[in-house]
């Protein structure tokens, strides 16, 4: 299908969904949803070195409108709303973006963007959004920890399933991941493998919410089609639960933070930041077996991960291209444009990137395009920071 893989539901990507009949998919359980309050921390921090030439210190991957005409990072908090208002998002980002996130986000108090003093990893920085969340609204608060680069269709289905997951961590006492249905075969993601049901009438297939057996991040290939196999999900990159909870679980399983969290809780910062090491959510909580759950989200999604994935988040003409900006395709297919500059006309081939700046313009084959790094290790650093020299 165009535009973003569908896990579930049919309808405009944007819009409310039109009705599955009972013949065509099974009545799903429908969970309670939770009344209580919900923030959101959302992980918006660096440039996004794998969308060069486009991502700068002064436009970071956040802030790029990859997927509509808004930001990434303003999509999402939009997309929130009214479950979660922006006055309950958190925004943890890092120093050298910090000026730019602020701008872009109107909304957001200024007192909710946390900036980094050095880059924490995910791990620390959902500690410091959860104890935050505890210190304003208290421990028993519930949270959603999400990454800004999620392209998420049928918003409304997307905010109930927050709110199911919400109700699920309150009444069970545990962290509550959102998974996604697999369509294709991606090392790139976390993958959840289910175990037993809380409650044996309701399985996952139907709505229902397991325990985690285990969870993998970032498999081999040929790992990734035996998890498939076996009926394990994406992880969404959406974890729920309350702030008390999430600081638990990070004290007891994520040993690169435990030294500095009494610090954190007595709101020593720079005390925090100095007595910790560096990690990821997924590989120093999720990896570490703790209490999690895990349900399915019913709503369209992918991660904006490279540039070849905008193929899968983006409107597609009948050839499978994708284009922002002015563009003219013939007798070519399965390519991206992002032109901001002057007209382009793709001729006679597939499967290419081309990027147009002022004063720049690059072409790659897309499956180059997943790994930049070397492409960026060999260019002066002058224009890794700004590639076109005019900004």
């Amino acid at each position: 299908m165009n535009g973003l893989q569908s896990h579930g539901r049919s309808g405009s990507r944007g819009g409310t969904a039109s009705t599955v009949s009972p013949s065509v998919a099974p009545a799903r359980t429908q969970l309670p949803e939770t009344d209580a309050p919900l923030w959101a921390i959302i992980f918006a921090g660096g440039i996004g070195s794998r969308f060069w030439p486009l991502s700068t210190p002064t436009r970071p991957k956040p802030l790029l409108r990859l997927v509509s005409e808004q930001p990434l990072l303003v999509d999402t908090v939009l997309r929130l709303a009214p479950a979660i208002p922006p006055d309950r998002v958190l925004v943890m980002t890092s120093r050298d973006i910090a000026p730019a996130i602020r701008a872009a986000l109107a909304t957001v108090p200024e007192m909710n963007i946390l900036v980094e003093p050095r880059p924490l990893g995910t791990a620390a920085a959902l500690a410091w959004g959860a104890q935050e969340v505890a210190r304003r609204a208290g421990p028993q608060t519930l949270c959603c920890a999400m990454h800004a680069d999620l392209a998420v269709g049928f918003p409304d289905e997307f905010r109930r399933v927050l709110r199911r997951a919400g109700g699920v961590a309150q009444r069970e006492q545990a962290l509550v991941a959102v998974g996604v249905r697999p369509t294709r075969v991606e090392p790139a993601f976390g993958y959840i493998r289910p175990g037993a049901p809380v409650d044996a009438q309701h399985l996952l297939a139907d709505g229902g919410v397991h325990a985690v057996a285990s969870f993998v991040e970032k498999p081999s290939a040929a790992e990734a089609t035996e998890h498939i196999a076996s009926g394990a999900l994406w992880h969404s990159g959406i974890v729920v639960g309350s702030a008390g909870e999430l600081l638990t679980q990070l004290a007891e399983k994520t040993v690169e933070l435990r030294d500095g969290l009494d610090a954190l809780r007595s709101g020593n910062l720079p005390a925090f930041v100095g007595s910790i090491r560096s990690v990821g959510i997924e590989r120093g909580l999720l990896e570490r077996d703790p209490r999690l759950l895990v349900m399915s989200g019913d709503f369209e999604w992918d991660d904006v991960g490279t540039w070849a994935s905008l193929r899968r988040a983006r409107s597609l003409d009948d050839e499978g291209n994708g284009a922002a900006g002015p563009v003219h395709f013939v007798d070519a297919d399965s390519n991206v444009v992002h032109s901001e500059s002057g007209v382009v006309v793709l001729y006679g081939v597939s499967k290419m990137l081309v990027v147009t700046l002022p004063g720049l313009t690059f072409v790659t084959p897309l499956e180059r395009a997943t790994d930049l790094k070397p492409l960026l290790d060999a260019l002066p650093g002058s224009m890794r920071i700004d590639p076109t020299g005019v900004g």
